[in-house]
């Protein structure tokens, strides 16, 4: 089969295009023919290298996969070839205490497709069907890809950790990102108020059609620009991703006893914190990765089949260009999904 792949991590140079073996399914588990795979910065991770994940190379990345089954192992029962689907990309044990209590993003052996084993860059992958969801007939892959990570770890985010309800009100940052294009929608259905940031005009004009009520230059001082619109009073929820590069304007965000929920650090993970301000005024601190399998079923629903949640692609290309859709990730300039086509 063709896939996208690279024997050492490094520079986007390192990535390769060509033949690897057709993957054959086990047990309880299905090949799906990839018609599209969508790119995250954790692809740009992987490939650059993390520090402490072992890989067994040649590496296939891609943990946004939609396609269709093209055959099914032993035991298989409820999916037939032919099924049109999406992959849920989270792994978890199913035995550890977490997994029990129906938290498997907290699984002590969590892992991701196209991280930690190999993901759907390739014109096939093999996958246990606990991992598979149906998608309907008349909905283009292209679009269909763009949405399992952004939207389970958007939803956990704003949903489960943050609590967000009517009424409120919540800042996003990075809004021309993935998961920032899926928070804005979430959090329009939700019902809260929408602050988006972004160091780039385009970007904010987007976010704007896309629901956002304010936007904000992320150049400037975001914090304060929130609190002159609030009153002085800040935001219910700050959705962070940046890291070191807003942190402190960040916290200045957010109203008394509010949320900032973090689920990346692509500017830096090493940050100050003053404890005085966290005291006295309340807020919550908190992490998101990926979802339960509840969420992801939960938010899935809502994009492929009540059609309230709407994926946002910015280009697609052919798997062939596995090294063009890396430099247009890293280089910040999309708004929404890149997605490759085997």
């Amino acid at each position: 089969m063709k896939a996208a792949f690279f024997h050492q991590h490094g520079p986007i140079e390192n990535l390769e295009y060509g033949d690897l073996p057709t993957p054959v399914p086990g047990p309880n588990e299905v090949v799906v023919r990839v018609r599209a795979v969508a790119l995250n910065r954790l692809d740009l991770f992987t490939r650059a290298g993390i520090p402490g994940l072992n890989l067994r190379f040649p590496h296939i990345g891609g943990s946004d996969i939609a396609g269709e089954i093209a055959a099914v192992g032993v035991g298989v029962a409820g999916w037939r070839e032919g099924e049109r689907v999406i992959v849920n990309p989270a792994l978890w044990c199913g035995a550890c205490e977490f997994c029990i209590a129906g938290e498997e993003s907290l699984c002590v052996k969590f892992r991701i497709i196209g991280e930690h084993v190999p993901g759907g860059a390739a014109e096939y992958l093999v996958v246990s069907t606990m991992h598979l969801f149906r998608i309907p007939d008349d909905y283009p892959f292209e679009e269909a890809a763009a949405a399992p990570l952004v939207y389970m770890t958007a939803w956990r985010a704003l949903m489960t950790q943050a609590q967000l309800r009517a009424g409120q009100s919540i800042l996003i940052l990075g809004a021309g990102g993935g998961v920032a294009t899926a928070a804005i929608q979430i959090a329009r259905l939700a019902g809260a108020k929408v602050y988006a940031a972004s160091r780039d005009e385009a970007k904010r004009q987007r976010a704007r059609e896309l629901g956002a009520d304010e936007v904000l230059d992320s150049a400037a001082d975001f914090g304060k620009q929130v609190r002159a619109l609030t009153n002085k009073r800040g935001v219910d929820v700050v959705l962070e991703n940046v890291g070191a590069a807003t942190w402190d304007r960040a916290l200045r965000a957010v109203a008394k006893g509010g949320h900032v929920v973090v689920y990346g650090a692509t500017s830096g993970s090493q940050v100050q914190l003053d404890l005085r301000p966290l005291f006295w005024n309340q807020y919550r601190i908190v992490g998101a990765t990926m979802a339960n399998r509840r969420e992801f079923n939960t938010v899935m629903r809502l994009v492929f089949w009540e059609r309230k949640l709407q994926p946002v692609v910015d280009r697609v290309l052919p798997l062939a260009h596995i090294q063009e859709g890396h430099r247009a990730l890293e280089s910040g300039q999309q708004f929404g999904k890149i997605v490759l086509t085997p």
